[in-house]
């Protein structure tokens, strides 16, 4: 469907005049006497092509309307504007600029130049929109180049463990959950994703037969098995262009009520990222089999996370995650 040029002016021959240019030289154009006319239109029809508007109009002036434009539905607060406007003021100009207009152009008008800038303008918005869209394209093909190297990177980490495959990707996919259900957007979903595939990736520098171990670890062992997160954090903090990538790594044994480690932060000094992979780092394991036990019954995980609240876990977290229990329980 070809988009329109909607043209409002209030002065009928300018209105009639401009109508007729456009649509001889093949456009489709909508005529409209008022701003208020435009307002009204825009509530039942898309987002046209270019809006041709008169500043000074009675009711709303062009700057007026504009900024209606611009507080409205998405779909035409992007719309470009030319002003139509009979008089050559800087301070008008760069108003109309300030305001987002693109172009002036002067009345009375030339109908074949009237043409000429209608048709550049239009065809640096479909440019311009192109670019973007190839933009868009490829940052979609490296987001997804990265998950790949960060997916490939989780398996690796898991596979140091007898115990625990698959452990990143269910930590990152109930982490994402959480997030969804506490509000984050869709990109902001996948980030915090992203740091759930890669929290333990500090188990890098840990040596297989402490990891395995069976039965309990001891002083030194644990003290050992502690490094991980400040090594997950030196290995991701060198990632520039995602500094909070080691977030998750660094922080997802702080407890909330500060008797975690590696820092010893408490409450809302741990970051909100790392506080929600905590609580799903803890349902995973609980919920696995380890070299030292097997999986733990979920009524009794359920218990534990609830006995958490406010010591271990924030406690809006663990109620989401005591909410996710009980859904997958009712399923």
């Amino acid at each position: 469907m070809i988009s329109p040029i909607i043209v409002v002016d209030d002065d009928s021959i300018i209105l009639k005049k401009a109508w007729k240019t456009l649509t001889d030289a093949g456009f489709k154009a909508v005529a409209l006497k008022s701003g208020k006319a435009l307002l009204e239109y825009m509530q039942d029809h898309s987002a046209p092509d270019l809006i041709l508007m008169d500043i000074n109009m009675p009711e709303m002036s062009g700057f007026d309307v504009i900024k209606e434009l611009k507080n409205s539905h998405i779909s035409w607060a992007d719309t470009p504007v030319i002003f139509l406007t009979a008089e050559e003021d800087e301070e008008i100009e760069t108003q109309g600029l300030l305001l987002g207009a693109m172009d002036f152009i002067r009345k009375p008008f030339v109908p074949s130049v009237l043409v000429l800038r209608v048709k550049h303008a239009i065809e640096l918005v479909k440019l311009t929109n192109n670019l973007w869209s190839m933009v868009a394209e490829k940052t979609r093909e490296n987001e997804s180049l990265f998950l790949h190297v960060v997916e490939c990177l989780a398996d690796a980490i898991d596979a140091k463990d007898n115990y625990t495959k698959g452990h990143s990707g269910r930590v990152a996919a109930y982490s994402k959950e959480i997030a969804r259900r506490y509000g984050y957007d869709e990109k902001q979903q996948e980030k915090i994703f992203m740091l759930g595939l890669l929290h333990d990736v500090g188990k890098i520098g840990v040596p297989d037969e402490v990891i395995n171990k069976p039965g309990r670890l001891n002083d030194e062992e644990f003290a050992c098995i502690k490094k991980h997160p400040a090594i997950g954090y030196k290995i991701l903090s060198n990632i520039k262009e995602m500094p909070e990538l080691s977030l998750g790594a660094k922080f997802h044994h702080e407890r909330y009520d500060g008797n975690g480690y590696p820092e010893g932060i408490s409450g809302e000094y741990i970051p909100e990222v790392a506080r929600i992979i905590a609580v799903a780092d803890a349902y995973d394991a609980m919920t696995s089999n380890r070299s030292y036990r097997n999986a733990l019954p979920q009524e009794k995980v359920r218990e534990e996370i609830k006995k958490g609240k406010g010591t271990q876990f924030d406690p809006q977290f663990a109620d989401i995650m005591l909410e996710i229990i009980d859904d997958e329980s009712s399923i």
